[in-house]
């Protein structure tokens, strides 16, 4: 599972020219939040007018600059949504933006070539530089979806809070649907890092001219005047002196903060919005319902028949590499369950005094939110493992190594979970929700001294595991060349109440060949996918 990731790229340099609370039309003089009474439908500002870039150049000859030129977007008297998706995997992604017409919300069908993948809307932006002498040293294009943890009111009259989920998805290459919005009169950051290094390996140090602008498709599209379309930064670029051990740190510093995919943590709870463009999509897990109740909940004899529950299902394992240790070779990979259901998946641990173990109890609720009862579903088991150091729900998922005519051939150690909302797998399905609170391990696993731990899988988000570490990785070094399938099981013991059990089970072809000393592997495509 992935770490807690950073959540905003911080300029090492002070920069000139931001006046507190406020962001600044850049070359207007007059705060957002003084902006016209009827505001264009998005407007791409600046927030400074000047900047400082790190330079980072190692002795052997490669060189990185970090860049936050404080470029944002912000949406007029509407939210800005966008909503991507696509019915399978061998199918391509199809884009509505939600428009608001006569009093009704209408799915406008976005320009071929416009969406591409699910992290954003494609070539959004041309980010030019110029030197001193207006010659053009360097130039790309980068993407935007409007998703930020960053995001802020900037007119006092903006609605009071933010439905739009925090990243843009596309973390998965097995995604199915994003939603992608800027709330009215919010802001949203526009990701100026491009998507490598050559572009800003150009560039020495100096004083340049940034020139920012949304591409002409996107200006027709969205109806976004030329005037309210356009940036100027100026930019110094400066040296800094590192190996390139800093050089490294710092590129991956960045990567990990990329506006448009950072993973993000909200810092608190959302109850249900009704600000447009949310439609009453979000379930929060601090809803009154999802609080513990005053008496102790009726323990169900079976698993309800009706009403809400999860929908576990397997994604193929993806992220597939191969790995040699203490002359053991292993095959690491990425396997994710998420839940395609009508309820989040509430499961409580309730800890046996002075032991290791807690009892796990799955909670179920009416199609009201009104919480009826729960079962018994396995235990919950402490890990202090380096690396770990949290409670593990030990009946989530398992991970198999199958041979060719799909017999046992290995399993992997990893057999314990802690959930987690770590992927947005489909944010378009109803009730999915958009901004949970549990996005890594700090969030919902608990230390060692709780004596009791909740672990929940809000509807549409995944929960991913990488089994890298050798025991949680399957053991190849003793199988023979040939066609093996990984296969990822969620709720392998059916301990777990769900809607359907028929898709919790996924596999991937996988081929080993070579000799003892040095194995190899081939991954086909599956659905077109090779990740």
């Amino acid at each position: 599972m992935t770490d807690a990731q950073n959540r905003r790229r911080r300029s090492r340099w002070p920069v000139v020219g931001v006046a507190a609370g406020a962001l600044v039309l850049a070359g207007a003089g007059v705060g957002v939040a003084e902006a016209a009474a009827t505001p264009p439908v998005l407007n791409f500002v600046a927030a400074t007018g000047t900047v400082t870039a790190e330079r980072y150049a190692s002795d052997e000859g490669e060189v990185y600059v970090s860049l936050d030129l404080g470029l944002h977007v912000i949406a007029g008297k509407d939210p800005f949504e966008i909503r991507a998706k696509r019915t399978g995997y061998d199918k391509p992604i199809t884009a509505y933006r939600t428009v608001r017409k006569n009093g009704k919300n209408t799915q406008v069908k976005l320009p071929a070539g416009t969406v591409k993948d699910f992290t954003g809307l494609t070539d959004f932006v041309t980010i030019t530089f110029k030197d001193k002498n207006g010659k053009a040293v360097a130039g790309y294009k980068t993407s935007f979806c409007g998703n930020s943890y960053s995001s802020a009111r900037t007119r006092r009259d903006a609605p009071a809070t933010n439905p739009y989920p925090t990243r843009c998805g596309g973390e998965n290459p097995f995604t199915l649907g994003s939603v992608w919005g800027v709330q009215a009169g919010w802001n949203a950051q526009v990701p100026d890092q491009p998507a490598s290094s050559a572009p800003l390996a150009k560039l020495v140090a100096g004083k340049y001219t940034a020139e920012a602008s949304v591409n002409p498709k996107y200006r027709k599209a969205f109806g976004i005047p030329a005037k309210n379309a356009t940036a100027k930064v100026v930019v110094n670029v400066v040296d800094v002196k590192t190996d390139g051990e800093g050089l490294a740190a710092a590129r991956s510093a960045d990567a990990r903060s990329e506006p448009a995919l950072a993973l993000a943590t909200t810092a608190a709870g959302h109850d249900r919005h009704t600000a447009e463009g949310d439609a009453g999509r979000q379930v929060s897990s601090f809803r009154s319902e999802f609080r513990a109740a005053a008496s102790r909940p009726a323990t169900l004899k079976a698993i309800p028949k009706t009403g809400p529950k999860p929908d576990l299902r397997s994604l193929p394992a993806w992220g597939i590499s191969m790995s040699r240790e203490n002359n053991r070779t292993y095959v690491n990979f990425g396997a994710t369950v998420w839940n395609a259901g009508t309820s989040p998946l509430v499961v409580d641990g309730f800890r046996r005094t002075g032991t290791e173990v807690m009892d796990a109890y799955q909670y179920y609720f009416d199609a009201n939110g009104k919480q009826v009862g729960s079962r018994p579903a396995g235990t919950m088991q402490w890990d202090p493992r380096e690396g770990h150091f949290h409670w593990h729900f030990t009946d989530f998922a398992q991970y198999n190594l199958l041979k060719a005519d799909k017999k046992f051939a290995v399993r992997s150690g990893k057999e314990a979970f802690c959930l987690a909302n770590t992927d947005a797998v489909d944010y378009t399905i109803k009730s999915a929700k958009w901004r949970p609170d549990n996005t890594d391990l700090s969030t919902s696993c608990g230390a060692n001294t709780v004596v009791a731990v909740r672990e929940v899988l809000d509807i549409g988000n995944g929960d991913t595991y990488s089994q890298d570490r050798p025991g949680q990785s399957f053991d190849v070094t003793n199988l023979p060349n040939g066609t093996y399938y990984i296969q990822v099981v969620a709720n392998p013991a059916k301990r777990l109440g769900e809607l359907s059990t028929a898709n919790n089970t996924a596999l991937r072809k996988i081929v080993l060949g070579g000799t003892a000393a040095r194995r190899t592997l081939s991954v086909p495509k599956v659905y077109g996918i090779t990740g």
